[in-house]
C-alpha cells in the first residue's frame, strides 16, 4: 500500500531553505519518492494552514521512513527544519472498504 508525506509549513529564511531545495532532490531519487504537489502559494479554505504544502508518494510507510531516516536526507532536513515552521506526516493510502 503506498504512503505519503504531507507538509506544510512556512518559510522562515529564504537563503537557509534554498539549499535544502538544492539538496533533497537526489535523496528523493535514491528511494524512488514521488512529488505530488510542491506548492508554494497554497490558498486556503479552511483553517490557518501556512503556504508551502508538499505531498510526496512512496511505496509504503517503510519506504517513506526509510527515506527520512536515511543519512542522506537526514544530512540535509536541517536545512528545512531550521529555516521553517509548520507540520509533516506520513499518512497510508486510501483502501475503499477499510
Amino acid at each position: 500500500m503506498c504512503a505519503y508525506f504531507v507538509a506544510n509549513y512556512a518559510v522562515t529564511n529564504e537563503d537557509g531553505y534554498r539549499r535544502y531545495l538544492e539538496e533533497v532532490g537526489e535523496t528523493l531519487r535514491a528511494h524512488r519518492a514521488e512529488v505530488l504537489v510542491a506548492d508554494y502559494a497554497s490558498q486556503p479554505i479552511e483553517g490557518a494552514p501556512a503556504p508551502v504544502t508538499v505531498v510526496l508518494r512512496f511505496d509504503s510507510k517503510e519506504a517513506a521512513r526509510a527515506w527520512y531516516e536515511s543519512p542522506d536526507y537526514q544530512a540535509v532536513v536541517h536545512h528545512r527544519l531550521d529555516n521553517t515552521q509548520g507540520f509533516a506526516v506520513f499518512c497510508d493510502e486510501y483502501v475503499r472498504g477499510r
